[in-house]
């Protein structure tokens, strides 16, 4: 089953490879400024088609990318944060502070796809204010 995500004016359209049953909503200053429900998968499992893409890079890390037209927040990559970190911050075992992942994942404003069935997705609250 795929989904399509796409921006207010349809410049940007988002293929999902599979429906999500798993989303983050983010405090962070950036998150919690964007009104994003943030839902992650590989890189390899989202399709983007995009004529007049914008991107936000403010550490290098983390690309929080948005259409050029109508301003919608659409996706975003990063590295794999949740590999090597909890939600509270805290290093997971075998991690050391700091630690920066390899692996990158790609994270999907999910309040871009009409007629998303809210009920099969568990959406959880992360405090990316305090945490990171």
């Amino acid at each position: 089953m795929t989904l399509k995500a796409t921006c207010h004016c349809g410049d940007t359209a988002i293929t999902l490879s599979r429906r999500p049953e798993a989303a983050k909503s983010c405090n962070s200053s950036f998150c919690e400024r964007t009104g994003a429900v943030w839902a992650y998968f590989g890189p390899d499992e989202i399709t983007v088609e995009a004529t007049e893409e914008r991107t936000y890079a403010p550490t290098g890390l983390n690309r929080h990318h948005f259409c050029g037209r109508c301003g919608m927040q659409t996706w975003g990559e990063s590295p794999d944060w949740a590999s090597a970190y909890n939600n509270d911050g805290t290093p997971k075992p075998g991690f050391q502070p700091g630690t920066v992942p390899e692996a990158r994942i790609a994270g999907v404003n999910l309040r871009l796809i009409d007629g998303l069935d809210w009920t099969t997705v568990e959406v959880e609250t992360v405090d990316g204010r305090n945490s990171w």
